[in-house]
């Protein structure tokens, strides 16, 4: 009797060890919105007037999201030759569903700092559209602005 008392207490232990061991680790969940992402158009609705800008011809402009937070950066194409441009920014933000909030926490453009900015979020395959209203009381700022980014290859 103790003989096989002992024998189903060496076989519970040694079938706990090798479950434990048979587990793999998960990978944490990505967020859909992660990665770099090469701003492309961008599109402002304000008063009535629609302003389009490409930004693939004299600036670049790229976005860049991780898990907790985002940051965009943007430079004129010239090298500073004909009009110096350089605006960054960056803060956490939220994401639920298709509701992807911007929290700026920093911006070049100061009195922008502070504020919230709701857009929904659209993907597909390789390109995400946001759209939203940008609304900066200091500043006087108050338009939808509706952008089009492509993935940047890792």
């Amino acid at each position: 009797m103790k003989l096989k008392t002992a024998y189903i207490l060496v076989s519970i232990i040694l079938a706990s060890c090798g479950a434990e061991n048979s587990q793999k680790p998960s990978k944490p969940i990505r967020m859909p919105i992660a990665g770099t992402w090469k701003l492309l158009s961008g599109t402002l609705i304000e008063k009535g007037d629609t302003t389009i800008t490409s930004y693939t011809k004299n600036v670049s402009f790229i976005k860049i999201i991780n898990d907790t937070h985002f940051a965009f950066l943007q430079h004129d194409l010239h090298k500073g030759k004909d009009s110096a441009v350089f605006v960054a920014g960056g803060g956490r933000y939220s994401f639920n569903d298709s509701l992807y909030t911007e929290h700026l926490e920093y911006c070049s453009a100061r009195e922008w700092e502070g504020n919230d900015f709701p857009f929904s979020i659209t993907i597909n395959n390789d390109t995400l559209v946001q759209r939203g209203i940008e609304k900066v009381e200091g500043a006087g700022i108050n338009r939808i602005n509706i952008e089009k980014y492509v993935r940047v290859k890792e």
